[in-house]
């Protein structure tokens, strides 16, 4: 365990907790790129599939948890905006869908 903290920089259990946290939301975060690409070779064309938008919707969330958890509000605000986005296109894509 110390040498984790060590290796992360972190001197307390807590901040371990949320740099893992945080890593594993940037897990979160990239694993769209990795949904979008794999569609888009099956498509052989470049598609945007909603799992995309649930990934960015998801790892948003706990970036942003995160980001505040930091007190960075710079990383916090532009967290803020990317969660907005992600959840209206989700919205709009749950409205076409009912049309």
């Amino acid at each position: 365990m110390t040498a984790l903290m060590t290796i992360l920089h972190v001197q307390t259990r807590t901040e371990l907790i949320w740099v893992i946290f945080g890593l594993m939301a940037q897990l979160m975060f990239t694993g769209r790129f990795l949904v979008q690409w794999i569609a888009s070779e099956r498509a052989r064309s470049s598609v945007m599939p909603v799992a995309f938008w649930y990934f960015s919707l998801v790892g948003g969330l706990m970036l942003l948890a995160y980001a505040i958890y930091r007190r960075d509000p710079v990383f916090t605000l532009g967290q803020a905006l990317g969660v907005f986005i992600y959840a209206r296109n989700l919205s709009l894509i749950r409205i076409a869908r009912r049309a």
